[in-house]
Protein backbone atom coordinates (compact mmCIF):
# COMPACT_ATOMS: atom_id res chain seq x y z
CA UNK A 1 0.00 0.00 0.00
CA UNK A 2 0.98 3.42 -0.99
CA UNK A 3 1.88 5.70 1.89
CA UNK A 4 -1.16 8.22 2.39
CA UNK A 5 -4.26 9.15 4.43
CA UNK A 6 -8.43 8.81 4.29
CA UNK A 7 -11.51 9.09 5.28
CA UNK A 8 -13.92 6.13 7.30
CA UNK A 9 -17.76 7.61 6.19
CA UNK A 10 -20.28 4.65 5.24
CA UNK A 11 -22.19 4.58 2.34
CA UNK A 12 -25.19 4.74 4.05
CA UNK A 13 -24.32 7.95 5.74
CA UNK A 14 -24.07 10.04 2.30
CA UNK A 15 -26.26 12.51 1.76
CA UNK A 16 -29.51 11.91 -0.16
CA UNK A 17 -33.30 12.69 -0.62
CA UNK A 18 -34.50 9.26 0.02
CA UNK A 19 -33.70 8.29 3.61
CA UNK A 20 -30.11 6.67 3.25
CA UNK A 21 -27.05 7.12 1.52
CA UNK A 22 -26.17 5.40 -1.88
CA UNK A 23 -24.19 4.68 -4.74
CA UNK A 24 -25.31 7.72 -6.58
CA UNK A 25 -24.60 10.98 -7.08
CA UNK A 26 -23.44 12.13 -3.59
CA UNK A 27 -20.95 9.15 -3.23
CA UNK A 28 -19.24 10.64 -6.76
CA UNK A 29 -19.19 14.07 -5.22
CA UNK A 30 -17.75 12.23 -2.15
CA UNK A 31 -14.89 10.63 -4.35
CA UNK A 32 -14.46 14.38 -5.69
CA UNK A 33 -13.93 15.89 -2.07
CA UNK A 34 -11.50 13.39 -1.34
CA UNK A 35 -9.41 13.98 -4.31
CA UNK A 36 -10.10 17.41 -3.33
CA UNK A 37 -8.23 17.54 0.18
CA UNK A 38 -5.31 15.41 -0.90
CA UNK A 39 -6.90 11.88 0.08
CA UNK A 40 -5.55 8.77 -1.37
CA UNK A 41 -8.08 6.43 0.27
CA UNK A 42 -11.72 5.85 0.96
CA UNK A 43 -13.03 3.48 3.98
CA UNK A 44 -16.51 2.21 4.36
CA UNK A 45 -18.09 -0.41 6.38
CA UNK A 46 -19.89 -3.23 4.72
CA UNK A 47 -21.99 -3.30 2.26
CA UNK A 48 -24.06 -6.26 2.77
CA UNK A 49 -27.97 -6.68 3.52
CA UNK A 50 -28.76 -6.24 7.05
CA UNK A 51 -31.81 -7.55 9.46
CA UNK A 52 -32.69 -6.77 12.47
CA UNK A 53 -30.67 -3.82 14.67
CA UNK A 54 -29.42 -2.62 11.30
CA UNK A 55 -25.80 -3.47 11.39
CA UNK A 56 -23.59 -3.96 8.45
CA UNK A 57 -21.66 -6.51 10.94
CA UNK A 58 -24.79 -8.79 10.82
CA UNK A 59 -25.63 -9.24 7.14
CA UNK A 60 -28.15 -11.97 5.88
CA UNK A 61 -25.42 -13.21 3.01
CA UNK A 62 -21.65 -13.13 2.80
CA UNK A 63 -21.87 -12.33 -1.05
CA UNK A 64 -25.17 -10.18 -1.85
CA UNK A 65 -25.62 -6.29 -1.93
CA UNK A 66 -27.39 -4.01 0.22
CA UNK A 67 -30.48 -2.87 -1.58
CA UNK A 68 -31.28 0.00 0.22
CA UNK A 69 -28.18 1.36 -1.10
CA UNK A 70 -29.50 1.39 -4.99
CA UNK A 71 -29.55 4.95 -5.89
CA UNK A 72 -33.23 5.81 -7.03
CA UNK A 73 -32.15 8.79 -9.10
CA UNK A 74 -30.03 6.18 -11.35
CA UNK A 75 -32.90 4.20 -12.03
CA UNK A 76 -35.11 7.35 -13.37
CA UNK A 77 -31.84 8.24 -15.35
CA UNK A 78 -32.65 4.51 -17.03
CA UNK A 79 -35.76 5.28 -17.33
CA UNK A 80 -37.44 2.64 -14.73
CA UNK A 81 -38.92 5.01 -12.28
CA UNK A 82 -40.40 8.56 -12.38
CA UNK A 83 -39.28 10.77 -9.70
CA UNK A 84 -43.05 11.78 -8.72
CA UNK A 85 -43.30 8.00 -7.99
CA UNK A 86 -40.32 8.51 -5.50
CA UNK A 87 -41.48 11.25 -3.60
CA UNK A 88 -44.57 9.48 -2.91
CA UNK A 89 -42.73 7.35 -0.28
CA UNK A 90 -41.86 8.21 3.20
CA UNK A 91 -38.08 7.91 3.35
CA UNK A 92 -37.95 9.49 7.52
CA UNK A 93 -38.24 13.07 8.63
CA UNK A 94 -34.53 13.15 9.90
CA UNK A 95 -32.09 14.61 7.66
CA UNK A 96 -29.34 13.45 9.57
CA UNK A 97 -30.66 10.01 10.60
CA UNK A 98 -31.76 6.99 8.52
CA UNK A 99 -35.09 6.08 9.09
CA UNK A 100 -34.16 2.55 9.17
CA UNK A 101 -38.46 1.88 9.81
CA UNK A 102 -39.43 3.84 6.91
CA UNK A 103 -36.50 2.39 4.56
CA UNK A 104 -38.04 -1.09 5.38
CA UNK A 105 -41.75 0.09 4.07
CA UNK A 106 -40.90 1.57 1.39
CA UNK A 107 -37.59 0.49 -0.49
CA UNK A 108 -38.38 -2.73 -1.72
CA UNK A 109 -41.92 -1.21 -2.98
CA UNK A 110 -40.36 1.26 -5.22
CA UNK A 111 -37.51 -1.23 -6.15
CA UNK A 112 -40.70 -3.66 -7.44
CA UNK A 113 -42.10 -0.63 -9.51
CA UNK A 114 -38.60 -0.39 -11.37
CA UNK A 115 -38.56 -4.32 -11.80
CA UNK A 116 -41.67 -4.18 -13.54
CA UNK A 117 -40.65 -1.95 -15.97
CA UNK A 118 -37.18 -4.05 -16.15
CA UNK A 119 -36.76 -6.81 -19.05
CA UNK A 120 -35.24 -9.53 -17.48
CA UNK A 121 -33.97 -10.75 -20.75
CA UNK A 122 -31.41 -7.76 -20.98
CA UNK A 123 -28.69 -9.30 -22.36
CA UNK A 124 -26.11 -7.50 -19.25
CA UNK A 125 -28.48 -9.18 -16.84
CA UNK A 126 -28.67 -12.61 -18.06
CA UNK A 127 -24.83 -12.29 -17.76
CA UNK A 128 -25.07 -11.38 -14.24
CA UNK A 129 -27.32 -13.95 -13.85
CA UNK A 130 -25.04 -16.74 -14.97
CA UNK A 131 -22.22 -15.79 -13.65
CA UNK A 132 -23.32 -14.98 -10.17
CA UNK A 133 -25.38 -18.19 -10.00
CA UNK A 134 -23.22 -19.88 -7.59
CA UNK A 135 -24.60 -17.58 -5.04
CA UNK A 136 -27.25 -15.66 -6.18
CA UNK A 137 -29.66 -18.54 -6.76
CA UNK A 138 -29.77 -19.24 -3.04
CA UNK A 139 -29.96 -16.00 -2.05
CA UNK A 140 -32.77 -14.60 -3.91
CA UNK A 141 -34.90 -17.98 -2.97
CA UNK A 142 -33.71 -16.98 0.77
CA UNK A 143 -34.92 -13.25 0.56
CA UNK A 144 -38.12 -14.69 -1.03
CA UNK A 145 -38.87 -17.28 1.09
CA UNK A 146 -38.32 -14.56 4.32
CA UNK A 147 -40.69 -12.27 2.59
CA UNK A 148 -43.13 -14.62 2.06
CA UNK A 149 -43.09 -15.43 5.71
CA UNK A 150 -43.77 -12.59 7.34
CA UNK A 151 -39.69 -12.06 7.83
CA UNK A 152 -39.41 -14.62 10.43
CA UNK A 153 -35.74 -16.40 10.29
CA UNK A 154 -35.58 -19.43 8.90
CA UNK A 155 -35.59 -21.36 11.84
CA UNK A 156 -39.35 -20.61 12.03
CA UNK A 157 -40.16 -21.66 9.28
CA UNK A 158 -42.56 -24.65 8.01
CA UNK A 159 -40.41 -27.62 7.76
CA UNK A 160 -40.79 -28.63 4.57
CA UNK A 161 -38.74 -25.45 3.42
CA UNK A 162 -36.58 -25.38 7.04
CA UNK A 163 -34.45 -27.74 5.77
CA UNK A 164 -32.24 -26.50 2.98
CA UNK A 165 -31.61 -28.84 -0.25
CA UNK A 166 -31.81 -28.69 -4.11
CA UNK A 167 -35.30 -30.19 -3.86
CA UNK A 168 -36.20 -27.40 -1.57
CA UNK A 169 -34.70 -24.82 -4.02
CA UNK A 170 -36.17 -25.91 -7.43
CA UNK A 171 -39.48 -26.15 -5.70
CA UNK A 172 -39.14 -22.70 -4.43
CA UNK A 173 -37.47 -20.90 -8.18
CA UNK A 174 -40.81 -22.58 -9.83
CA UNK A 175 -43.67 -21.31 -7.12
CA UNK A 176 -42.31 -17.52 -6.71
CA UNK A 177 -41.00 -17.14 -10.22
CA UNK A 178 -41.11 -13.50 -10.32
CA UNK A 179 -40.12 -12.51 -6.46
CA UNK A 180 -36.99 -14.38 -6.44
CA UNK A 181 -36.08 -12.68 -10.14
CA UNK A 182 -37.00 -9.48 -8.51
CA UNK A 183 -33.86 -10.29 -6.00
CA UNK A 184 -31.85 -11.08 -8.30
CA UNK A 185 -32.33 -7.59 -9.87
CA UNK A 186 -31.85 -5.97 -6.70
CA UNK A 187 -28.41 -7.57 -6.77
CA UNK A 188 -28.18 -6.73 -10.10
CA UNK A 189 -28.91 -3.36 -10.15
CA UNK A 190 -26.58 -2.90 -6.60
CA UNK A 191 -23.33 -4.81 -8.20
CA UNK A 192 -23.75 -2.41 -11.49
CA UNK A 193 -23.96 0.72 -10.02
CA UNK A 194 -20.89 -0.40 -7.28
CA UNK A 195 -18.81 -1.27 -10.59
CA UNK A 196 -18.90 2.26 -11.80
CA UNK A 197 -18.43 4.03 -8.72
CA UNK A 198 -15.63 2.39 -8.08
CA UNK A 199 -14.27 2.62 -11.41
CA UNK A 200 -15.16 6.33 -11.31
CA UNK A 201 -12.71 6.44 -7.29
CA UNK A 202 -10.38 3.99 -8.79
CA UNK A 203 -10.04 6.80 -12.06
CA UNK A 204 -9.47 9.66 -9.25
CA UNK A 205 -6.75 7.51 -7.80
CA UNK A 206 -8.80 7.33 -4.85
CA UNK A 207 -8.76 3.42 -3.32
CA UNK A 208 -11.59 1.98 -1.16
CA UNK A 209 -11.12 -0.31 1.78
CA UNK A 210 -14.33 -1.77 2.88
CA UNK A 211 -14.62 -4.69 5.21
CA UNK A 212 -15.17 -8.18 5.46
CA UNK A 213 -16.88 -9.26 8.55
CA UNK A 214 -15.93 -12.22 10.53
CA UNK A 215 -19.26 -13.69 11.50
CA UNK A 216 -22.58 -14.14 9.49
CA UNK A 217 -26.11 -14.00 11.24
CA UNK A 218 -27.68 -16.99 12.27
CA UNK A 219 -30.45 -16.17 10.49
CA UNK A 220 -28.51 -15.55 7.07
CA UNK A 221 -28.55 -17.45 3.83
CA UNK A 222 -24.97 -18.90 4.39
CA UNK A 223 -26.23 -20.61 7.23
CA UNK A 224 -29.49 -21.85 6.16
CA UNK A 225 -27.58 -23.40 3.07
CA UNK A 226 -24.37 -24.99 4.93
CA UNK A 227 -25.47 -25.50 9.04
CA UNK A 228 -23.10 -27.89 8.90
CA UNK A 229 -20.69 -25.16 9.19
CA UNK A 230 -21.24 -23.67 12.25
CA UNK A 231 -21.84 -25.12 15.86
CA UNK A 232 -25.63 -25.43 15.63
CA UNK A 233 -28.15 -28.02 16.38
CA UNK A 234 -30.66 -29.72 14.17
CA UNK A 235 -33.28 -27.39 14.98
CA UNK A 236 -30.55 -24.50 14.31
CA UNK A 237 -30.27 -24.03 17.70
CA UNK A 238 -26.80 -22.29 19.16
CA UNK A 239 -25.78 -23.11 22.42
CA UNK A 240 -22.92 -20.73 22.38
CA UNK A 241 -22.89 -17.57 20.19
CA UNK A 242 -20.05 -14.86 19.64
CA UNK A 243 -19.25 -12.42 21.63
CA UNK A 244 -15.79 -9.81 23.14
CA UNK A 245 -14.26 -9.08 26.24
CA UNK A 246 -14.65 -5.94 28.21
CA UNK A 247 -12.19 -3.64 26.37
CA UNK A 248 -11.77 0.17 25.86
CA UNK A 249 -14.79 -0.01 23.13
CA UNK A 250 -17.15 -1.39 25.38
CA UNK A 251 -16.52 -1.92 29.56
CA UNK A 252 -18.94 -4.19 29.87
CA UNK A 253 -18.14 -6.81 26.93
CA UNK A 254 -20.28 -7.06 23.68
CA UNK A 255 -22.92 -9.86 23.14
CA UNK A 256 -22.63 -10.23 19.39
CA UNK A 257 -24.84 -12.66 19.40
CA UNK A 258 -23.36 -14.91 16.27
CA UNK A 259 -22.88 -18.38 15.17
CA UNK A 260 -19.46 -19.76 15.65
CA UNK A 261 -17.81 -21.39 12.99
CA UNK A 262 -16.81 -25.56 12.83
CA UNK A 263 -13.48 -25.17 11.85
CA UNK A 264 -13.39 -28.48 11.57
CA UNK A 265 -15.89 -29.25 8.52
CA UNK A 266 -14.29 -25.49 7.03
CA UNK A 267 -10.69 -27.25 7.15
CA UNK A 268 -12.07 -30.69 5.48
CA UNK A 269 -13.59 -28.21 2.50
CA UNK A 270 -10.00 -26.54 2.29
CA UNK A 271 -11.67 -23.13 3.60
CA UNK A 272 -13.36 -23.24 0.07
CA UNK A 273 -16.47 -21.06 1.56
CA UNK A 274 -13.90 -18.66 2.79
CA UNK A 275 -11.66 -18.64 0.05
CA UNK A 276 -15.04 -17.60 -2.21
CA UNK A 277 -15.87 -14.77 0.34
CA UNK A 278 -11.99 -13.50 0.35
CA UNK A 279 -11.66 -14.08 -3.55
CA UNK A 280 -15.11 -12.22 -4.19
CA UNK A 281 -14.48 -9.34 -1.96
CA UNK A 282 -10.59 -8.72 -3.82
CA UNK A 283 -12.85 -8.60 -7.10
CA UNK A 284 -15.12 -5.40 -5.39
CA UNK A 285 -12.99 -3.61 -3.39
CA UNK A 286 -9.10 -2.40 -3.49
CA UNK A 287 -8.54 -3.23 0.39
CA UNK A 288 -10.03 -5.53 2.51
CA UNK A 289 -10.18 -4.99 6.10
CA UNK A 290 -10.51 -8.42 8.11
CA UNK A 291 -12.48 -7.96 11.07
CA UNK A 292 -12.25 -9.64 14.27
CA UNK A 293 -8.63 -11.30 13.66
CA UNK A 294 -8.31 -12.66 16.65
CA UNK A 295 -11.04 -15.12 16.07
CA UNK A 296 -8.59 -16.84 14.04
CA UNK A 297 -6.47 -17.89 17.09
CA UNK A 298 -9.55 -17.86 19.58
CA UNK A 299 -13.64 -17.50 19.46
CA UNK A 300 -14.36 -15.84 22.78
CA UNK A 301 -18.52 -16.86 23.35
CA UNK A 302 -21.39 -16.88 26.01
CA UNK A 303 -24.35 -19.24 26.51
CA UNK A 304 -27.45 -18.26 24.50
CA UNK A 305 -29.65 -16.27 26.04
CA UNK A 306 -27.72 -14.66 28.87
CA UNK A 307 -25.69 -12.06 29.64
CA UNK A 308 -23.73 -13.65 32.48
CA UNK A 309 -20.22 -12.70 30.92
CA UNK A 310 -19.40 -15.79 33.47
CA UNK A 311 -21.08 -18.40 31.87
CA UNK A 312 -18.40 -18.38 28.73
CA UNK A 313 -15.93 -20.15 26.56
CA UNK A 314 -13.56 -20.04 24.45
CA UNK A 315 -12.83 -22.06 21.18
CA UNK A 316 -10.29 -22.61 18.93
CA UNK A 317 -9.67 -21.14 15.53
CA UNK A 318 -8.06 -22.46 12.70
CA UNK A 319 -4.88 -20.43 12.93
CA UNK A 320 -2.03 -20.30 10.21
CA UNK A 321 -3.79 -23.13 8.10
CA UNK A 322 -6.60 -20.64 7.38
CA UNK A 323 -4.24 -17.49 6.87
CA UNK A 324 -2.50 -19.72 4.00
CA UNK A 325 -5.82 -20.58 2.39
CA UNK A 326 -6.55 -16.97 2.31
CA UNK A 327 -3.39 -15.83 1.07
CA UNK A 328 -3.95 -18.18 -1.78
CA UNK A 329 -7.17 -16.07 -3.21
CA UNK A 330 -6.84 -12.65 -2.61
CA UNK A 331 -4.01 -12.31 -5.17
CA UNK A 332 -2.37 -8.80 -4.55
CA UNK A 333 -5.16 -7.39 -2.55
CA UNK A 334 -3.89 -5.67 0.58
CA UNK A 335 -5.69 -7.13 3.89
CA UNK A 336 -5.70 -5.21 6.85
CA UNK A 337 -6.33 -7.17 10.05
CA UNK A 338 -7.99 -5.44 13.03
CA UNK A 339 -5.93 -6.72 15.58
CA UNK A 340 -8.31 -5.47 18.85
CA UNK A 341 -9.07 -7.90 21.27
CA UNK A 342 -9.51 -6.17 24.71
CA UNK A 343 -7.21 -5.27 27.31
CA UNK A 344 -5.09 -7.99 26.85
CA UNK A 345 -3.78 -9.06 23.62
CA UNK A 346 -4.83 -12.63 23.17
CA UNK A 347 -0.89 -14.82 22.98
CA UNK A 348 -0.40 -15.41 19.55
CA UNK A 349 -2.44 -13.05 17.52
CA UNK A 350 0.87 -10.73 16.96
CA UNK A 351 3.02 -13.96 15.52
CA UNK A 352 0.31 -14.86 13.25
CA UNK A 353 -0.21 -11.41 11.84
CA UNK A 354 3.22 -11.60 11.07
CA UNK A 355 3.47 -14.50 9.67
CA UNK A 356 0.40 -13.28 7.61
CA UNK A 357 1.46 -10.35 5.75
CA UNK A 358 -1.16 -8.42 6.35
CA UNK A 359 -1.23 -4.96 7.50
CA UNK A 360 -1.74 -4.33 11.63
CA UNK A 361 -4.17 -1.44 13.54
CA UNK A 362 -3.64 1.25 15.52
CA UNK A 363 -6.11 2.71 17.17
CA UNK A 364 -5.22 6.68 18.68
CA UNK A 365 -7.88 7.31 20.89
CA UNK A 366 -7.14 4.77 22.79
CA UNK A 367 -3.48 5.53 23.24
CA UNK A 368 -3.14 7.97 26.13
CA UNK A 369 -3.69 6.48 29.30
CA UNK A 370 0.13 7.70 30.83
CA UNK A 371 1.74 4.69 30.11
CA UNK A 372 4.42 5.48 27.75
CA UNK A 373 4.75 1.80 26.73
CA UNK A 374 1.30 1.76 25.41
CA UNK A 375 1.32 0.27 21.94
CA UNK A 376 -0.74 2.49 20.63
CA UNK A 377 1.32 5.14 21.03
CA UNK A 378 3.09 6.69 17.84
CA UNK A 379 6.78 6.06 19.23
CA UNK A 380 5.88 2.86 19.91
CA UNK A 381 5.40 1.58 16.49
CA UNK A 382 8.16 -0.86 15.00
CA UNK A 383 7.21 -1.22 11.42
CA UNK A 384 5.06 0.86 8.93
CA UNK A 385 2.84 -1.94 8.06
CA UNK A 386 0.07 -0.24 10.33
CA UNK A 387 -2.97 1.56 9.51
CA UNK A 388 -3.23 3.99 12.14
CA UNK A 389 -6.64 5.51 12.99
CA UNK A 390 -7.90 8.43 15.42
CA UNK A 391 -10.92 6.58 16.55
CA UNK A 392 -13.43 3.89 14.82
CA UNK A 393 -17.20 3.55 13.90
CA UNK A 394 -17.64 1.58 17.20
CA UNK A 395 -16.15 4.41 20.11
CA UNK A 396 -17.42 7.77 21.04
CA UNK A 397 -16.11 10.44 18.36
CA UNK A 398 -12.81 12.15 19.66
CA UNK A 399 -15.24 15.27 20.85
CA UNK A 400 -17.45 12.66 23.02
CA UNK A 401 -14.32 10.37 24.10
CA UNK A 402 -12.27 13.23 25.96
CA UNK A 403 -14.97 15.47 27.04
CA UNK A 404 -15.57 14.12 29.92
CA UNK A 405 -11.72 13.61 30.83
CA UNK A 406 -10.22 15.41 33.86
CA UNK A 407 -7.15 17.98 33.14
CA UNK A 408 -5.40 15.39 35.69
CA UNK A 409 -6.19 12.10 32.92
CA UNK A 410 -5.64 14.55 30.13
CA UNK A 411 -1.94 15.59 31.38
CA UNK A 412 -0.26 13.04 29.27
CA UNK A 413 -1.93 13.61 26.39
CA UNK A 414 -1.17 17.53 26.33
CA UNK A 415 2.51 16.72 26.94
CA UNK A 416 2.67 14.03 24.05
CA UNK A 417 0.57 16.44 21.51
CA UNK A 418 1.96 19.59 22.47
CA UNK A 419 -1.31 21.50 23.23
CA UNK A 420 -2.56 22.91 26.05
CA UNK A 421 -6.38 22.88 25.81
CA UNK A 422 -9.02 19.92 25.28
CA UNK A 423 -10.57 21.77 22.65
CA UNK A 424 -7.41 21.07 20.76
CA UNK A 425 -7.34 17.19 21.27
CA UNK A 426 -9.39 16.03 18.27
CA UNK A 427 -6.73 18.27 15.87
CA UNK A 428 -3.93 16.95 17.95
CA UNK A 429 -4.56 13.50 17.46
CA UNK A 430 -5.54 13.86 13.64
CA UNK A 431 -1.57 15.04 13.32
CA UNK A 432 0.09 12.86 15.11
CA UNK A 433 -2.06 10.50 13.42
CA UNK A 434 -0.35 11.91 10.04
CA UNK A 435 2.74 12.00 11.45
CA UNK A 436 3.38 8.52 12.16
CA UNK A 437 5.04 5.81 10.71
CA UNK A 438 2.01 3.99 9.49
CA UNK A 439 1.98 3.54 5.88
CA UNK A 440 -2.11 4.92 6.38
CA UNK A 441 -4.25 7.34 7.98
CA UNK A 442 -8.04 6.71 8.51
CA UNK A 443 -9.97 9.38 9.93
CA UNK A 444 -13.57 8.99 10.41
CA UNK A 445 -15.63 11.87 8.69
CA UNK A 446 -17.20 13.37 11.59
CA UNK A 447 -14.02 13.41 13.53
CA UNK A 448 -12.55 15.59 10.88
CA UNK A 449 -16.10 17.69 11.75
CA UNK A 450 -15.30 18.00 15.12
CA UNK A 451 -18.90 16.72 15.77
CA UNK A 452 -19.71 15.24 19.20
CA UNK A 453 -21.45 12.08 20.42
CA UNK A 454 -24.58 13.04 18.82
CA UNK A 455 -22.81 11.67 15.60
CA UNK A 456 -21.42 8.53 17.16
CA UNK A 457 -22.13 5.66 14.56
CA UNK A 458 -22.29 2.32 16.63
CA UNK A 459 -22.88 1.87 20.35
CA UNK A 460 -21.23 -2.03 20.80
CA UNK A 461 -23.81 -3.83 22.81
CA UNK A 462 -27.02 -1.98 22.35
CA UNK A 463 -30.02 -1.93 19.35
CA UNK A 464 -32.14 0.82 18.20
CA UNK A 465 -30.13 3.89 18.13
CA UNK A 466 -27.13 2.23 15.79
CA UNK A 467 -25.84 3.05 12.08
CA UNK A 468 -28.24 6.10 11.74
CA UNK A 469 -25.85 8.83 11.24
CA UNK A 470 -25.29 11.13 8.00
CA UNK A 471 -23.63 13.87 6.78
CA UNK A 472 -26.05 16.27 5.49
CA UNK A 473 -25.41 19.78 6.50
CA UNK A 474 -22.31 19.11 7.85
CA UNK A 475 -20.10 20.18 4.95
CA UNK A 476 -16.50 21.02 5.21
CA UNK A 477 -15.46 24.58 5.18
CA UNK A 478 -12.79 25.74 2.93
CA UNK A 479 -10.46 26.45 6.19
CA UNK A 480 -10.74 22.86 7.20
CA UNK A 481 -9.99 21.43 3.59
CA UNK A 482 -6.98 23.58 3.38
CA UNK A 483 -5.67 22.46 6.73
CA UNK A 484 -6.19 18.58 6.12
CA UNK A 485 -4.66 19.08 2.20
CA UNK A 486 -1.62 20.99 4.65
CA UNK A 487 -1.54 17.67 6.58
CA UNK A 488 -1.30 15.51 3.69
CA UNK A 489 1.20 17.36 2.12
CA UNK A 490 3.49 18.01 5.39
CA UNK A 491 3.60 14.37 6.26
CA UNK A 492 3.88 13.09 2.86
CA UNK A 493 -0.05 11.61 2.82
Amino acid sequence: MIRGAGILLPISSLPSSYGIGTLGREAYAFVDLLVDIKQKYWQILPIGPTIYGDSPYQTISAFAGNHYLIDLDLLVEDKLLESEEIREYNWGTEYSRVDYEAIFENRNKILYKAFERFDINDDDYREFDNSNSWWLETYSVFVTLKQVNDYKPWTKWNEDIKYFDEAVLEEQKKKYFSQINFAKFCQYEFWKQWKNLKEYANSRGIKIICDIPYYVALDSCDVWCNPNRFRIDDDGKVKYVSAALPDKYSSKGQIWGMPLYNWDVHEEEEFNWWKARVKWAAEKVDIIKFNHFSGIIKDYAVLEGTIDFKKTKWFKGPGRKFVNAINEVRGKTPIIADTYCGKTLIPGVNKLLKKSGWLGTKVLMFAFDGDTSNEYLPHNYDNTDIVVYAGTHDNDTLVGFFREKTEFELAYLYEYLNISDRKQIPEGIIRAAYQSIGVVAIIQMQDILGLGNEARMNSPSTVGYNWRWRLNSDRLSEDRRSWIRNLAATYRR
